[in-house]
């Protein structure tokens, strides 16, 4: 053995060399990647002396913060860059135990040195995760200071007022700057052909320049017309069920060829050269603008179509639906309108009281045709034939009356406050009005889409009853938050930082929680539940069928399997997630006192239908009787058992009563079960020749085994009837009642060849003055009951001289009881 104890020691101590080795050079790399601590001071610095200031512009303070987010990121890697590294030393510490207490035996020199080799590692490994930290901790309060001064200056913006838009001596002002700044886009462009070099260019551009602006016009004059035809024609189409689909993504033409003319049209405006700066700034802007009414008319178009075949979200008339679509056209072009008054306002630096006076009319134009909307929204019929928001919906049709009462109530603010001089917060109120509701209608026509399209694909006429639609549609409302958060004021920065902060996650004690982890449980878990399915599929259709197996018991390990894998698929998920189960064992602990007592049923279920899995008293198949409840077992879940009657109807059983309480099982184990017939004849009857019959006839069954053979046992003396019991083994008890009925049918036949009767229960009434029944009259009564004195009686018939009317003794009423 001393040759095995050298061998490990020099082992020992060649890892530990390869170790020292490594650790330097893992340090070297931390140090490498490394941010650099004295440039981040500088920015730092810098940063908190202009959030100190508040004097740096929007924009400045918009670079500034994006500056330090990108310091942030390298902080948090820098974070969680040695993690498995800084584990797998903790847990090579933990390996060498604790090292020993004052005055206890020193250890070992090795295990000494190796532990002090240990510790320095660590210590070279957490020092930058401490600098990086504090560094993560300034970078934060920067942001969150820069974030909190550009929300006040937003605020402030919002709660300016400014010179009131209704004041007529605003008017002529405004109107010259706007007539200066549309001259001026003239003038620049007459300036560019009088440059020599930019008219000869639009000489040389002239042959490029005409087939761009044909395409461009044919595009937007004929190019949405073309495609809302073609959707028509593809939706009234005979296979209408698969069409729909068809004709949703055709429309989406109605949008991208007058784009692409736009877009053609600024190809060829530019290859002239012929602008001034503000017409470089109109074709800057037109693309937006030519999306805010193209899309505008298409949503139109699709909430509130002109044909009848086209599903429409919204129940209304056709003289509605030609209002819906005038107006989401003009509220495009309102949108367009105000985008371009607000850039050249921009661009000129209006004054305050210019900007208000130019903005305001388009605002109260808008206002106008949003209270229009609300009031169409308000008029949305569930039942009116072609509406797909259908009555069971009741929750959209709630959500679409509300959006219309919303918009007619922020149609009345925004002018109002406008015309107070507010037309900022009126600006922000009405135009994120009209934006939401584009929103959420693009959302619904999308929804629609995802149905249309799952039938589509799947050729399944189930639409909305899909799960996968659902799912998918909830999925494109949540997607939907951020934009409607951008819409109503929200910066990107704002969005981003929410990200950062959900990415770091939600630290609970050792363990921290994020998106990433719970992609990774539900990815991970999804690939073992995988593996199980196929696991069990293999098993059940493959390997299982070819053993000698009986069907409870390859049901049994197929779902020992299914939980078994579902267990270990979990775990693997949860710490592949990085999720300490440690940290729950006191939350655990906690959680299973209240399950001892509100779920205790639930529990002794669930470990009932585990013992029934085991131990298998009845599998799936067999014939039992539990409760007064005959029939068959057709499915064994750990929380109950299905029974299948006789009647076909299906009886759940929880598993705890087939554990505790009685089960009857027929077919446990074999097939083989015994039948009892009784069978009565009448008195005076051959009992032999009885015995013979019944015998025979029971020998001659084909079910009927013959060994153990028949037995027909004399029971005994009824009160009616010679009793007799046919007592067969069946070869399968599952024909019991069939085999019931066919000796039955034998033994009525042969008795009534044979003559023996089969005897029934036979009662005598006698009835003492049926005069009295009758209703007879006094003299016919008397001469009945004197014929009744002088009658003989039967025999053990007692003499009753008394009349049959008794009397009571109490208060000498008539007892109404008759006797028989």
């Amino acid at each position: 053995m001393r040759w095995l104890s050298g061998f490990l020691t020099t082992l020992f101590l060649g890892l530990a060399s390869v170790s020292l080795v490594a650790a330097p050079a893992v340090a070297q790399q931390t140090a490498a990647n490394a941010p650099d601590y004295s440039q981040w001071e500088v920015v730092a610095t810098r940063a908190e002396k202009a959030v100190d200031t508040a004097k740096a512009s929007d924009a400045a303070l918009t670079a500034l913060r994006a500056q330090i987010a990108d310091w942030r990121s390298q902080f948090q890697d820098q974070l969680s860059g040695n993690d498995s590294r800084i584990a797998t030393l903790r847990d090579q510490l933990t390996a060498l135990g604790d090292p020993p207490a004052e005055g206890a035996p020193a250890e070992a020199p090795e295990i000494a040195q190796r532990r002090t080799e240990l510790n320095d590692q660590l210590t070279r490994l957490t020092t930058p995760r401490r600098s990086a930290e504090e560094a993560l901790s300034r970078a934060n309060g920067i942001i969150s200071q820069i974030d909190a001064i550009l929300r006040a200056r937003q605020a402030d913006k919002l709660l300016n007022r400014g010179p009131s838009p209704v004041n007529p001596a605003l008017w002529g002002a405004a109107l010259s700057d706007m007539g200066q700044s549309l001259r001026a886009v003239w003038s620049g462009t007459y300036q560019a052909w009088s440059t020599p070099t930019r008219r000869d260019e639009a000489q040389n551009n002239l042959p490029l320049v005409l087939v761009l602006v044909v395409l461009a016009i044919i595009l937007l004059a004929r190019s949405r017309s073309w495609s809302e035809r073609l959707a028509v024609y593809l939706v009234r189409r005979d296979t209408k069920t698969r069409s729909d689909f068809a004709g949703f993504v055709v429309s989406l033409g109605q949008i991208v060829f007058p784009l692409l003319g736009i877009f053609a049209l600024i190809r060829a405006l530019g290859a002239t050269q012929l602008y001034g700066p503000r017409g470089e700034l109109i074709l800057t802007i037109l693309p937006a603008m030519g999306i805010c009414f193209f899309v505008s008319r298409w949503i139109g178009s699709r909430m509130f179509p002109a044909d009848e075949a086209v599903n429409s979200p919204l129940g209304l008339s056709e003289a509605r639906r030609t209002e819906g679509r005038y107006y989401s056209m003009l509220l495009g072009l309102a949108l367009a309108a105000n985008l371009l008054v607000v850039n050249l306002s921009s661009f000129d630096r209006f004054t305050a009281a210019s900007n208000n006076v130019l903005a305001f009319p388009i605002i109260v134009f808008a206002s106008l045709l949003t209270f229009r909307m609300g009031q169409l929204l308000r008029r949305h019929d569930a039942a009116h034939d072609g509406s797909s928001l259908t009555e069971e919906n009741a929750y959209r049709n709630r959500l679409v009356s509300l959006l219309g009462q919303g918009a007619k109530l922020v149609a009345i603010v925004a002018p109002v406050l406008g015309a107070a001089g507010y037309v900022t917060a009126s600006a922000s109120l009405i135009y994120p009005a009209i934006l939401s509701l584009a929103l959420f209608a693009t959302i619904a026509l999308l929804q629609e889409a995802v149905n249309d399209g799952y039938v589509f694909f799947s050729k399944s006429p189930v639409g909305t009853k899909g799960l996968m639609p659902t799912l998918i549609g909830f999925l494109l409302l949540v997607a939907s938050a951020p934009l409607f958060a951008l819409v109503w004021g929200a910066r990107v920065t704002d969005l981003t930082e929410l990200w950062a902060r959900a990415r770091a996650g939600i630290s609970i004690g050792d363990t921290t929680l994020s998106p990433g982890s719970f992609i990774t449980l539900i990815v991970v878990f999804s690939i073992g539940l995988f593996l199980t399915r196929a696991l069990q599929g293999t098993l059940k259709t493959s390997l299982l069928p070819k053993t000698k197996i009986d069907p409870g018991g390859q049901v049994a390990m197929v779902s020992g399997v299914g939980y078994i894998g579902i267990f270990l698929a979990a775990l693997v998920a949860i710490t592949s997630a990085g999720i300490d189960l440690s940290s729950l064992a006191i939350v655990a602990g906690a959680l299973s006192v209240g399950i001892g007592f509100g779920l205790q049923n639930i529990v002794s279920n669930f470990v009932s239908g585990i013992i029934l899995l085991i131990e298998r008293p009845i599998s799936e198949g067999d014939w039992i009787e539990v409760g007064g409840q005959h029939g068959y077992v057709r499915d064994i879940s750990v929380r109950s058992t299905r029974i299948e009657t006789f009647d076909r109807t299906d009886v759940i059983v929880p598993n705890a009563d087939l554990i505790s309480g009685t089960v009857t099982n027929y077919t446990r184990g074999n097939t083989v079960g015994r039948l009892i017939l009784k069978v009565g004849v009448a008195y005076g009857t051959d009992t032999m020749r009885i015995d013979g019959i019944l015998r025979e006839i029971a020998s001659a069954h084909p079910m009927v085994l013959a060994n153990p053979a028949p037995n027909v046992v004399f029971m005994g003396f009824g009160a009616d009837s010679l009793d007799f019991e046919i007592r067969a083994i069946l070869r399968d008890v599952n024909w019991l009642l069939s085999v019931r009925n066919d000796m039955n049918h034998k033994i009525a036949a042969r008795f009534q060849e044979e003559g023996i009767e089969i005897p029934f229960a036979q009662r005598d009434i006698w009835l003492r003055n049926p005069e009295v029944l009758r209703g007879a009259p006094p003299e016919q009564q008397d001469a009945v009951k004197v014929a009744t004195a002088t009658a003989p009686k039967p025999e053990g018939q007692p003499d009753d001289p008394e009349p049959d009317v008794d009397t009571d003794t109490d208060t000498g009423t008539p007892d109404t009881a008759d006797r028989a």
